[in-house]
């Protein structure tokens, strides 16, 4: 369980140093376009991507997840500062959901009773995670909550719509899904630095030679969660539901630690049952494939 427990804090490392970037004036694009550099070199190294055979790839597939890898990624940032960690973490881990929705509505899977009651929970979980009150946390009272359920439920829908993206190419064989990955970094990159490039020449932005360093660091922990992720399965090839469901109850669980006791993010009752419920979610759909029981 160690590429486990090392896949969880990476994936919350990440999250505190969206968390801090305002404190310490970090620009978050300019960070998050370098953090695609150096996935792409890592990349490269640990997986060694092959390009003999790249017929019949789906191309407007990359496309479309090198534009949502970056602007999900920014769209969490602002979901981190205004709504919190707990939250965004609650919203992108039950993002899971999505895939196994479309499953029902547009693949035609025959409906589960568990995974319908996980998705309904899945839902209650993201209603009780919204911030509803104009004031709970640590944030100024004109960030503090206003419009901050717009940022999780665009986490909440986008990572979903990634999953399925995701998912879609694992299903062409012709290509490994390690070359995949690594186009879409490059594309990710290219479109990220265009953006960069845009904003420096209208004077929108100014260029900071540390935000590379910056984005590489970030870059760094972010690959290493999927990385740890990767191995994690592989150590444990025999249990898949319980990596899946291990990491994203892990991320829920320390993220909330991390938000409450480091940064002070203060959740109301109904909050902290979404918490739960969220924990609830995951166990409900993954932990019975696992264990072999509750079939209804």
């Amino acid at each position: 369980m160690l590429f486990v427990f090392l896949s969880i804090c990476c994936s919350v490392i990440v999250s505190v140093m969206l968390k801090l970037a305002k404190r310490y004036h970090i620009d978050v694009y300019q960070a998050i376009t370098w953090n695609y550099s150096i996935a792409i070199l890592l990349t490269w190294f640990f997986f060694k991507p092959s390009f003999t055979n790249l017929q019949g790839a789906p191309i407007y597939n990359y496309l479309a997840l090198g534009i949502l890898f970056p602007s999900l990624f920014v769209i969490m940032a602002s979901s981190v500062r205004v709504a919190g960690i707990v939250r965004t973490d609650v919203a992108q881990r039950l993002s899971l959901f999505i895939p196994i929705i479309s499953a029902f509505l547009i693949f035609g899977e025959a409906v589960n009773t568990v995974k319908l009651i996980g998705i309904v929970l899945a839902f209650i979980a993201i209603l009780c995670s919204i911030p509803w009150q104009k004031s709970t946390s640590r944030l100024s009272n004109k960030e503090a909550g206003k419009g901050s359920w717009i940022y999780l439920l665009i986490v909440f829908l986008g990572f979903g719509v990634i999953d399925i993206l995701l998912k879609q190419l694992t299903k062409v064989s012709n290509v490994p899904f390690s070359t995949a990955i690594f186009i879409i970094f490059i594309l990710a990159f290219t479109l990220s630095f265009i953006g960069l490039l845009y904003q420096v020449f209208t004077k929108k932005m100014r260029f900071s030679w540390p935000h590379i360093l910056i984005g590489w660091v970030l870059g760094l922990f972010n690959f290493c969660n999927i990385l740890f992720y990767l191995k994690a399965h592989k150590a444990l090839a025999n249990n898949p539901s319980s990596v899946f469901s291990s990491v994203n109850i892990g991320v829920i669980v320390v993220g909330a630690l991390i938000g409450m006791l480091v940064f002070k993010e203060k959740l109301s009752t109904l909050n902290r049952i979404g918490l739960v419920i969220a924990i609830l979610a995951i166990i409900v759909i993954y932990f019975p494939q696992t264990l072999g029981f509750l079939h209804l």
